[in-house]
């Protein structure tokens, strides 16, 4: 008679660290196996990066370059940081211009320095591309052993409220930032829309969209394969033009424009406005079946108002049209929130080599985060909605 076999309980599988590798370009990984593990979000897409880096635009001269880390389960890639090495803060839109000071008057060198981001795009989302925790979290490791290695600092932009309460666990500093989203609240169209605003702001609008119409402009939206080689290249043209009036250099090339109408042209909202019959300015926005980001706009010539209905207004009717949730109205602008944009909190995370830097770094963005809820606070006060129908960032109304 045989013995019998003790019970013991199953144990629990024993979890694998992935492998981390800092060796593998954007180029050498399937678009597919990249563009599932990003959630097919287009701009983190394997499409959208190659632009960039195919086209110079991110690139080692222009002081971004590529150091992407990815990570593995033997040859299935499960874990992604679209990460580069910086020597400068341009196209960031987190702006720490003060601690490079700071760090140049005490005879120290802040560049060069590990920025994971899309680059020249202020577009909130996950910046640790992968669904397991463990493998965000090794990637995260992995990108905070690299200050060890001459970097000053590590900084992940705009990234989730989720991933940001990772960072923070891990020891990282959260900075809050400030930007406007327009909500889908099931709008029948546009004067559906203007019904929720309190009187002064709708009259203002209607001003504003009239006055255009009386000076002769007109507007036309196109997406995908309707969007012609003349359209980008009059679209460049007034990006480039915009920037230039500003004093400035624009960050993305024709080429890049061209190259991101042939791989994600689906995705591509162009708005082109007209006066009197002749071609006059065009926004250039990214959208999918959720969310429209705002992106890109230039104008031959100032009308009043011109922008705010480019940009705002006509990204707004293809939403009702399209049954899109969200509108990204990009970086900054107080100006949006009479437009119907509502203020958000967005999150970056930052890792500081040098610890006395790091201790005043810490108690600035202690600072600054009290004084991005209370300006929050302060916008909500401000909304164009009507009293009776108050509706938060979230689009949910409230009595």
């Amino acid at each position: 008679m045989h013995a019998p076999v003790p019970y013991s309980r199953p144990r629990p599988p024993v979890a694998v660290s992935p492998l981390i590798r800092d060796d593998v370009a954007l180029s050498q990984i399937a678009a597919h196996d990249w563009n599932q593990l990003a959630g097919n979000l287009p701009l983190l897409s394997h499409e959208y990066f190659s632009a960039l880096h195919r086209t110079r635009c991110a690139a080692p001269e222009t002081g971004w370059t590529p150091r992407f880390l990815t990570a593995w389960d033997q040859a299935k890639l499960i874990g992604a940081m679209p990460l580069y090495a910086k020597t400068h803060s341009y196209g960031e839109y987190v702006f720490d211009w003060g601690w490079a000071d700071a760090y140049r008057r005490y005879g120290r060198r802040y560049y060069p320095k590990l920025v994971a981001a899309i680059p020249f795009t202020p577009v909130p989302g996950p910046r640790l591309i992968g669904d397991d925790p463990t493998t965000r979290r090794a990637l995260l490791e992995r990108a905070l052993g690299e200050l060890k290695h001459g970097f000053s600092s590590l900084h992940v932009l705009f990234t989730d409220e989720d991933q940001a309460r990772e960072g923070a666990a891990a020891g990282m500093l959260i900075r809050d930032g400030l930007q406007f989203h327009w909500r889908n609240r099931n709008y029948e169209d546009f004067a559906d829309f203007l019904g929720a605003f309190n009187h002064d702001k709708r009259k203002k609008i209607k001003q504003e969209r009239r006055r255009l119409l009386e000076a002769g402009v007109t507007f036309v939206r196109k997406t995908g394969a309707e969007i012609t080689a003349a359209d980008r290249a009059f679209f460049f043209e007034c990006y480039e033009t915009t920037y230039r009036a500003h004093h400035s250099t624009p960050y993305l090339s024709a080429e890049f424009f061209d190259e991101v109408a042939g791989t994600l042209g689906d995705h591509l909202l162009l708005v082109l406005g007209y006066r009197n019959g002749r071609r006059l300015c065009a926004a250039l926005d990214v959208f999918d079946a959720n969310t429209l980001w705002g992106r890109y706009w230039g104008t031959r010539d100032y009308v009043p108002g011109l922008h705010f209905e480019a940009c705002y207004y006509q990204a707004i009717e293809f939403c009702i049209e399209r049954g899109i949730e969200c509108f990204e109205g990009g970086a900054q602008g107080v100006h949006k929130l009479a437009r119907g944009l509502l203020p958000v909190a967005t999150h970056s995370l930052h890792a500081i080599a040098d610890r006395a830097f790091a201790t005043a770094i810490a108690d600035y963005c202690a600072r600054e985060r009290v004084d991005v809820a209370h300006s929050i606070d302060e916008l909500e006060s401000g909304s164009p909605f009507r009293s009776d129908a108050a509706i938060d960032a979230t689009g949910s109304e409230s009595a």
